[in-house]
């Protein structure tokens, strides 16, 4: 019988978040800057990351300790190739029913058919701002708003369970919270709103940057009245609420005002196969080294079992009395 494995804070590992590539065909201001992350900048070499078949034995191996999510990530994930493979394998090999993907939406129009038939349940795609200007901004010059929603068009039309993620940054598109909840109300569309966290060393954050969502609830709720909804499981990131007037759900994820170290059950997996068991970690285990070793997967459960068993971070909580250390980017963990 399978038995979840749990911390020293009790927190049972049930999410696995793979990050598959560390590409992306955006630059947005708050994850790869394009000052940073140009033409020129060195992304991994296709021997560095893992390969189809490691995913598919690392995912089956954490499935086996407990694991019931499994979100794919990058940089973006539709850049890789093997991903509908991945999927398949996924939903065919292991116990995981659920399975999402995390992605800025602009192929999702010629990939989700083939998606959705291999298994994905979910998407979590990423829009920040409605106004074009706004949304040219913060990704780096490259693609219209309008790519971004034919992709949420084209996910929900396909009969798959849509969430968009909005970030948001004070004086850069804190005037998009209202356009953007009025408009994902009016389609049924679950919006989430971030605030703007610390995560890598390249996103120029500051606390002053920070709307926090109880400014942002109480902007949407003046305007459209919100009432609380209960946590779905235990370690539910988002607070949720739902329109008065609506079905529509809307959910904030107070990583900087309100941190939840404390219920935390999300392991992630970059994409040169390093375990991080924080979003804010400096450092991970390399898995890779272990997967081309030739050890077996009881071995490969054990030495993850250890790890997660192991872990004391929460950096979150404790974000104002530690030194600053340079963090995991973004663009190599996922969200």
């Amino acid at each position: 019988m399978m038995t979840p494995i749990t911390d020293t804070f009790q927190r049972p590992l049930r999410d696995l978040r793979i990050s598959v590539t560390d590409r992306c065909n955006f630059r947005c201001v708050y994850c790869m800057p394009k000052e940073v992350f140009g033409t020129n900048y060195p992304f991994l070499k296709k021997e560095e990351q893992l390969t189809l078949e490691e995913w598919s034995r690392l995912v089956r191996v954490f499935a086996s300790i407990g694991v019931q999510k499994v979100r794919i990530t990058g940089g973006e994930p539709l850049l890789w190739s093997d991903l509908p493979s991945l999927i398949s394998r996924i939903r065919h090999d292991t116990e995981i029913r659920d399975i999402s993907l995390t992605t800025n939406g602009v192929f999702l129009p010629k990939m989700v058919k083939q998606l959705k038939n291999a298994g994905l349940n979910r998407v979590n795609i990423s829009l920040d701002a409605l106004d074009p200007k706004t949304f040219l901004k913060m990704n780096g010059g490259i693609l219209n708003v309008h790519h971004v929603l034919d992709g949420i068009e084209s996910a929900k039309d396909a009969d798959l369970i849509v969430k968009v993620n909005m970030v948001v940054l004070k004086g850069v598109n804190e005037h998009e919270v209202l356009p953007m909840a009025s408009y994902f109300k009016d389609r049924g569309i679950t919006l989430r709103f971030i605030e703007f966290m610390d995560v890598g060393n390249t996103n120029d954050w500051t606390e002053g940057k920070v709307m926090s969502t109880t400014d942002i609830y109480k902007t949407i709720h003046q305007s459209m009245p919100l009432k609380p909804l209960e946590a779905s499981y235990f370690g539910e990131v988002a607070k949720r609420y739902q329109y008065v007037d609506s079905t529509a759900e809307v959910g904030f994820i107070s990583s900087i005002t309100n941190p939840f170290c404390t219920s935390c059950t999300r392991a992630r997996i970059s994409s040169d196969g390093q375990l991080y068991t924080c979003l804010f970690a400096s450092k991970g285990v390399k898995m890779k080294e272990w997967l081309r070793s030739g050890i077996s997967d009881e071995e490969l459960s054990s030495r993850v079992k250890a790890v997660w068993e192991k872990r004391a971070d929460q950096y979150s909580n404790e974000r104002n009395r530690i030194d600053k250390k340079a963090k995991i980017e973004m663009s190599y963990i996922g969200g």
